[in-house]
């Protein structure tokens, strides 16, 4: 028996990634195995992207790493340089990895780079748990000196707010409502952070100690693990009450769920796109298009290139003159010449941005206007 460290569900219920000992192993819902993933190793955290189909990893030395399961290749993998990956969780409005460190700091990770988006000093010491809102807005954490921050993780600010409970809180989730689950040894308490008032929603007391937990989405249960075993709680209001059948319909039959994962691997979105904004891919990218006119304007006052041809050397007779070099060289200049020049060409007809100001109408007397003017009225 191998001890077990992680489980986490894939794009369908029928496949699920388990980190064990060593490696990770992905099984079927029948507990046969599938793959064996030997390149992710000594992994101690997983999170799944839905959207992109990435099976997100972090191990006991820091690394992390990205797997493409619609293809099967590796997207990134890098040290990650904060030692030991004990929390990590992901922010499901941009797919951005949140992991807490020893120093108390939470960083924000993206395959795209191999230094963190961003970082955030939240405790003065070791961060012990770490949830995102689903909407992506708010982010709880805490560690072990009692105390629980809230902040805003759109402006990286905050602690908005700050509280100290009985004792310290091992483990965090949020529902979809945005209820907060904190479990302390085998206590769990279900707050509602509409109000600075810290009072407890629910309170449930274990029989053992509370492992890992997580709310059950358009569910109003909260699905505790122990020492033990699993136990389901009742939470009223956790679950969003309506669902969008395209997104997940919880009454699709077979031949539906076949349809839903194609229709997914057709709107999966590429990692090239995971970034702390996730409406800068509709912007305007105004630096490089900036860049374009400058260089299209800069192109007016360039000089031709020089030609610094230097002949080879050959022993054939007539081949390596000095009347045949001039020649060559004369040539080549001609061509440079000649590109430069329909290089200028093309830039004045595509790039032509000089705006003609609106002249006036003078009636019967726009005869006497220039004719440059007239055709443009």
């Amino acid at each position: 028996m191998e001890s077990i460290h992680d489980v986490s569900w894939l794009h369908i219920e029928t496949m699920f990634a388990v980190a064990q000992k060593d490696w990770v192993f992905i099984y079927d819902n029948q507990g046969i195995e599938l793959h064996c993933l030997k390149a992710m190793y000594k992994v101690s955290r997983l999170e799944f992207l839905p959207y992109h189909f990435l099976l997100a990893s972090g191990s006991k030395e820091g690394y992390l790493a990205w797997l493409d399961v619609s293809i099967g290749k590796f997207v990134n993998s890098f040290n990650s340089k904060v030692g030991k990956i004990a929390v990590m969780t992901q922010n499901p409005t941009n797919a951005v990895l949140c992991v807490g460190d020893t120093k108390g700091v939470v960083s924000m990770w993206s395959p795209n780079s191999k230094n963190p988006l961003a970082k955030m000093l939240c405790h003065t010491q070791t961060v012990a748990a770490c949830a995102v809102h689903p909407y992506g807005t708010y982010m709880a954490t805490s560690c072990p000196d009692r105390s629980v921050k809230i902040w805003d993780i759109r402006q990286l600010a905050g602690p908005m707010h700050s509280y100290y409970v009985r004792a310290p809180v091992e483990h965090l989730s949020y529902s979809q409502t945005g209820q907060l689950a904190m479990a302390m040894g085998n206590v769990v308490e279900v707050y509602r952070l509409s109000t600075d008032e810290m009072k407890p929603y629910m309170r449930h007391r274990a029989d053992w100690t509370v492992t890992s937990m997580q709310f059950c989405p358009y569910e109003d249960i909260l699905g505790i693990g122990t020492t033990k075993g699993v136990s389901s709680l009742l939470i009223p209001g956790s679950g969003e009450p309506n669902f969008d059948g395209l997104e997940s319909n919880p009454f699709q039959t077979k031949s539906q769920r076949r349809e839903a994962e194609v229709k997914a691997l057709l709107d999966k979105i590429q990692p090239e796109l995971i970034c702390l904004d996730p409406v800068a891919i509709a912007e305007v990218d105004t630096s490089t298009f900036e860049n374009k006119i400058e260089a299209k304007k800069n192109l007016l006052y360039l000089k031709p290139k020089n030609i610094d041809f230097k002949p080879r050397r050959t022993k054939a007779k007539g081949k390596g003159g000095t009347a045949k070099v001039i020649k060559t060289k004369k040539i080549l200049k001609e061509l440079s010449r000649k590109e430069t020049i329909d290089m200028l060409r093309q830039t004045d007809s595509r790039s032509d941005t000089r705006k003609t100001k609106p002249q006036k109408d003078y009636g019967i007397l726009n005869r006497f206007l220039p004719k440059s003017n007239k055709k443009s009225n």
